[in-house]
Order: structure tokens, then sequence, then C-alpha cells
């Protein structure tokens, strides 16, 4: 049986924001998410959902649970490992792109991966395989002032999977994009999930979009709930 792509086991997460006591954003929260699956995150603002992408992604700890991507547990893991793990593992998407506005399209997923020590003609190999994939074959020496924003986001999917990570974590990565576009741009992520067999966790407040995943998790007092409220 495979393992999940994430495996977030009774997390827990609290902060001092400078008044007595602490305030604790999950309780216990639970979850996870298989190979080839797509998972919607639906939360109001302030439940804790940015904290918790930030856990999945290893870019925080929690201060009780466990996490493991494709069967590492990673919570207690030192720092080295956790940074390795997210580089190798993790794929993130944003609202807004974060693309480096000095770098082409090909530039800009080619970079992650030499950070990860692929050869500069392997990752602009790949590179250029996944903007195709992505209909962007032609204006891969844009830079991104010169691309639409459906094209930009484009790019950033691209450039997440650039390391072919096992886990894919998206944060409204259509909420910056007209209905039209988004619509298109949403169909290409799932696509491009279902073909490479990773997981991914999409937060959105779009509840129609939300319908559209396999599943849907909704972030209520610290605690993951199966479906739509």
């Amino acid at each position: 049986m495979n393992n999940p792509v994430l495996d977030l086991d009774q997390v827990e997460k609290g902060y001092k924001l400078g008044q007595p006591g602490e305030v604790r954003v999950l309780r216990g929260a639970s979850a996870r998410i298989m190979p080839g699956e797509v998972v919607a995150l639906v939360a109001p603002s302030g439940a804790g959902k940015s904290t918790l992408l930030h856990i999945a992604g290893l870019l925080d700890k929690p201060d009780v649970g466990a996490v493991s991507i494709d069967g590492m547990a990673l919570s207690d893991a030192r720092d080295r490992a956790r940074t390795a793990a997210r580089r190798e593992t993790v794929g993130f998407v944003y609202q807004f792109h974060h693309l480096l506005p000095e770098f082409t399209a090909l530039e800009n997923v080619v970079l992650p991966q030499l950070a990860n020590g692929v050869s500069r003609s392997n990752a602009a190999k790949r590179a250029n395989a996944l903007l195709k994939k992505v209909g962007l074959k032609e204006r891969s020496n844009h830079r991104p002032s010169d691309l639409s924003g459906g094209e930009q986001q484009r790019v950033a999917f691209c450039r997440a999977l650039a390391n072919a990570p096992r886990l894919l974590l998206a944060d409204e990565p259509t909420g910056n994009l007209d209905p039209g576009t988004a619509d298109q741009v949403f169909d290409m992520l799932v696509a491009l999930v279902r073909e490479t067999g990773m997981g991914a966790l999409i937060a959105t407040h779009n509840f129609e979009l939300a319908a559209r995943m396999d599943r849907v998790l909704r972030l209520e007092d610290g605690q993951l709930i199966d479906g739509l409220p």
C-alpha cells in the first residue's frame, strides 16, 4: 500500500501574541493525503490556514504531533534534514507568483533545480518540458513582466514541480486571476497532479472550486473536518 504523501497526526500549534497565555491555532489537526489526490483546504481568515500549510511544508514545527511526508517522519528532524526534505519533496504555489523578475520563465524553472544539484543542461531540459506541458513553450524566454497573469501562474506551477515533489501545497493559487483564467489554471494544475502521482493540498476561499477537488478539509477550531460547511 502506498504511503500517504502527507500525514498530519494530532498537530498542535500556539503563539504568544503579547498577552498572558497562548493562542492555540491548531488543536489536534489530523489528515492524510494520498498520491494523486487533490484536496481542498477551506478556512475563514485567521483560522490557521497559513500555519497549517507552513507546518505541512516543513517551514515551521508543530508544538505537538507528527508530520510525515512520503513515509518520512520529519516533525522532529534536524533543520538540515528538514531543509533537504522540503527542497526535494515539497512544491509551493502562492496566490502571487513571486517569480524573479530579472529572469526568464525558463530560468525561473531552472533555478530551483540548480539549487538541488541538477546540472544546468538537465535542468533546462526539464524546465522546457514542463513549460511545454502548460502551453508556454513559445514564451519560455520572456520575463514575467511580458507574461499575462495566467501565464505567470503557470510558470509558478512549473517552478513548484521542477524538482519532482511528492507534495504540492498551494495557497489560493487562482485567487488573483479572472474566473475564466482561474478555471484553466486549476484544470492544468489538477492534470499535472494526476499525471505525476503527487498529492496536493490547495487552500481556497472558493467553495465552487473546492467542490471540484477529490475531497474537502475545513479548518475549524484548530481541527480538520471533512466536507464543506
